[in-house]
């Protein structure tokens, strides 16, 4: 059990938390959770909440996982901690796939132990909702004790100027727009868009994309900045430009040959994490691997999403059979490689790097190889359980 695990990794000396109980009821547990409420302020560390987890190791194997989460375990936040400010000003930020996020410039306030200077204000249907305004009076948190969120307003009766939610982009001037049912407002201008170009070269650098070490983010505005980076295919180009890094403030011979060796080190990257560090709008990393899993190399699905675009109904069935991809992905897909510049995007990476031909590993038994098929009532088990034990 775990429980036991834990007591056994106590006795050989390493420490484990005196508030770890076993408890046998709901009761039990949510009276537990009061008790380390109660205690919070006075711990020697900080907490957020409490997890249950399922005792038995059997039963955790059984349930599985998902994604990004068992689903033998279950985390139960305390009530964030709140303090009232004053909302001074207003900016966006813009992300890599173009969406325009309102950020709200607050009076400094502490909240938790923390002061707090920005929160995010989501998206226009947000501050409509909240009636903000610059100079009104507003109740934040941090929820889950990390990300501050604005969760009242005390003056949206007093009268002021209503917020104007920009209708183009703050930096290429490109018109911004939500698509139908959504409430997120975007940028139209793609890889035009300079502030779009820099966000998508961290998110193609990021740890769960290439992992690239070295090349940060303010790295990656400089080189921006000086004309070397505008493309991830230039990232595979810095080589040349190696005296030339070495020359500026910062930079001496060790730290850019590291960089340039974790550069070179992912000239055969993975196929999936290359397709995610994209940033192709609704393909994440999970996405992208069931992508490549389906079609084993980029060109192979570059070929099918531009025939699905194009109407061809056994390429889209093709890609609406894999579990997971659904309409929303499929469009993504093809208006990212409709549009000439994101073909010449690609054509120039893959000429820098050659991913290998995506292929998952996997162990021989007598049912590799075979879809599995659950039909009828499943009397022991529910569907997910089944699921994750095949």
């Amino acid at each position: 059990t775990q429980f036991e695990m834990l007591q056994r990794i106590a006795d050989w000396g390493l420490p484990v938390s005196p508030l770890l109980v076993r408890c046998t009821s709901l009761g039990d547990m949510l009276q537990h959770y009061r008790s380390i409420e109660h205690r919070r302020a006075d711990l020697p560390y900080d907490i957020d909440g409490v997890v249950y987890k399922v005792d038995r190791l059997d039963w955790q194997e059984r349930l599985g996982f998902v994604a990004k989460a068992p689903r033998w375990g279950m985390a139960h936040k305390f009530p964030a901690e709140r303090a009232e400010t004053t909302l001074e000003a207003t900016a966006l930020q813009l992300g890599s796939t173009g969406k325009l996020t309102p950020v709200g410039r607050l009076t400094p306030v502490s909240v938790g132990g923390v002061m707090v200077s920005n929160v995010t204000l989501h998206n226009r249907d947000e501050i409509a909702r909240l009636g903000l305004r610059i100079g009104d009076r507003v109740v934040i948190q941090r929820a889950g004790d990390v990300i501050p969120q604005v969760v009242e307003n005390l003056t949206r009766e007093t009268p002021r100027e209503d917020y104007a939610f920009p209708d183009h982009c703050p930096e290429c001037a490109s018109e911004a727009v939500a698509e139908e049912g959504e409430v997120d407002v975007r940028c139209t201008g793609g890889l035009i868009c300079p502030a779009q170009r820099t966000e998508r070269l961290k998110h193609f650098v990021s740890r769960a994309a290439l992992d690239i070490e070295g090349l940060g983010e303010k790295t990656i505005d400089e080189f921006f900045a000086l004309g070397w980076l505008e493309s991830p295919a230039d990232i595979f180009r810095l080589k040349a430009r190696r005296d030339a890094i070495v020359g500026r403030e910062g930079w001496k011979d060790k730290s850019v040959d590291n960089l340039l060796t974790a550069i070179e080190a992912k000239r055969a990257p993975d196929a999936a994490r290359l397709l995610f560090g994209l940033g192709i709008r609704h393909v994440g990393a999970v996405t992208a691997r069931d992508l490549l899993k389906r079609f084993v190399t980029l060109e192979a699905l570059r070929d099918v999403a531009q025939r699905a675009q194009a109407g061809d109904a056994e390429a889209l069935a093709e890609l609406t059979a894999i579990d997971g991809i659904g309409p929303a992905v499929v469009e993504a897909l093809g208006d990212f490689f409709h549009e000439a510049h994101n073909n010449a995007v690609w054509d120039d990476l893959l000429g820098e790097v050659a991913p290998p031909p995506y292929v998952i590993e996997t162990k021989d038994s007598k049912v590799a190889g075979k879809t599995v098929v659950f039909t009828g009532a499943l009397e022991t088990m529910s569907r997910d359980e089944a699921k994750a034990q095949a």
